[in-house]
């Protein structure tokens, strides 16, 4: 097979591009068969699918390597995965080899002009169900820490969505626009699911990445909301960088990871200190792991798989957590929570943590469906308001794309 012409022998750019050509993929996108992902250092277009990565009883990372291989082999001389992976690994990944993938600079080295958001009721109108209500969310919080305080567990991450579904069609392209200009130099990603569904968002977290012999982890726990307040946000993110409950919870998720990375590592710097990150709707304690591989076949998505599902997104100890998730989450995460990014032959890759997230589904009569999702991580001395508050804020980031005034 020859590979696509639009298909880069090196899928990790270093060399600046053309001004324009990290938004002109942007505005390539349209739902269906085509995969867009952007980072702080490159932006992807993928279309169609060259072949897809089998759901069966071997390892992923043994199957995706495998669908490599056989991309190679046949001829195609750059082939990467494109896709994700849901938040319980016995469930199907949804990853491929796209026919043709091109790639640019990151967005932030484009002049984006954020758009607008949509008037209310766009697309016909929302109707907005909440699951589960954010009383029975505050309840389920409230009965987490009765259980932590007993000592049962140490933290667990509790999410809650909102379903939101509207008459006329979805403008996803729209969307993704407002989600990747809002935040440049975050990741935003926009890949199919499946029987028509479509996950898109804008995550501020880096799970992991590789890029030769060396690795990057940015783990982000510890969470409080923006202000428009100038003097209000200022303060709210000083108070953040002192407070007990936040660095500990932050503390635990660094060590995690720390712990999950160390054995691939020959050399891994883990900062003493977190420092902080802002998005557009919250702030967040933040930080950057750089380490050196031992074993230079390791993959970015082995080292993503190692460390999934980390204490940010599931709680620890990680299988206690997960069993309490199934007991008080009123519903399937799916993709949430999960992971999303690329992977090429030569085991370079990034991969994010997928979160300020939706998976959008069209419905039979010409309208449309969006479930969002939100979570927040609890601990013993959590108070189930502010964590009822902290969701709130995180779905501001995905309403405002859609148009939603809530």
């Amino acid at each position: 097979m020859t590979p696509p012409n639009d298909v880069v022998a090196d899928a990790a750019p270093t060399t600046p591009g053309a001004v324009g050509a990290a938004t002109a993929l942007l505005d390539a996108y349209r739902p269906g068969d085509t995969r867009f992902f952007a980072s702080p250092t490159r932006t992807l277009l993928a279309h169609g699918t060259a072949a897809d990565v089998p759901h069966d009883g071997r390892p992923l990372t043994e199957r995706v390597a495998a669908t490599l291989d056989a991309q190679v082999r046949a001829g195609n001389q750059a082939p990467i995965v494109v896709g994700s992976i849901p938040f319980d690994p016995t469930e199907p990944a949804v990853l491929a080899v796209p026919e043709a993938a091109r790639w640019a600079p990151a967005l932030r080295t484009d002049p984006l002009v954020a758009l607008p958001t949509p008037p209310p009721g766009t697309a016909g109108g929302w109707q907005v169900r909440e699951v589960p209500s954010g009383e029975e969310y505050a309840a389920s919080v409230e009965a987490a820490v009765a259980r932590m305080k007993s000592g049962e567990f140490d933290k667990v991450v509790l999410a809650r969505t909102l379903e939101l579904s509207t008459d006329g069609p979805l403008d996803l392209p729209a969307m993704l626009q407002r989600l990747a200009r809002r935040d440049p130099r975050g990741y935003s990603f926009a890949v199919p699911t499946g029987a028509g569904r479509t996950l898109l968002g804008a995550s501020p977290e880096l799970l992991v990445s590789r890029h030769g012999n060396r690795l990057t982890a940015n783990p982000l726990a510890g969470s409080t909301p923006r202000s428009a307040d100038l003097a209000e946000d200022v303060r709210r993110a000083a108070a953040l960088l002192e407070s007990a409950k936040d660095l500990h919870e932050h503390a635990v998720v660094v060590d995690a990871v720390h712990k999950a990375l160390a054995p691939f590592c020959t050399d891994l710097d883990v900062p003493e200190r977190p420092t902080l990150v802002r998005t557009a709707t919250m702030w967040h304690l933040s930080t950057t792991l750089t380490g050196e591989l031992a074993e230079p076949a390791t993959s970015a998505l082995e080292l993503a798989t190692a460390l999934h599902p980390t204490p940010a997104v599931c709680g620890t100890p990680t299988g206690h957590a997960r069993g309490v998730i199934g007991e008080l989450e009123p519903f399937g995460r799916g993709h949430y929570t999960g992971m999303v990014g690329w992977s090429d032959a030569r085991g370079d890759g990034e991969w994010v943590v997928t979160i300020r997230c939706a998976e959008s589904e069209e419905t039979a009569d010409g309208g449309g469906r969006l479930r969002l999702f939100a979570g927040a991580g609890v601990v013993a001395d959590s108070s189930p308001e502010a964590e009822r508050a902290e969701t709130g804020a995180k779905f501001r980031t995905f309403l405002d794309a859609a148009g939603v005034d809530r």
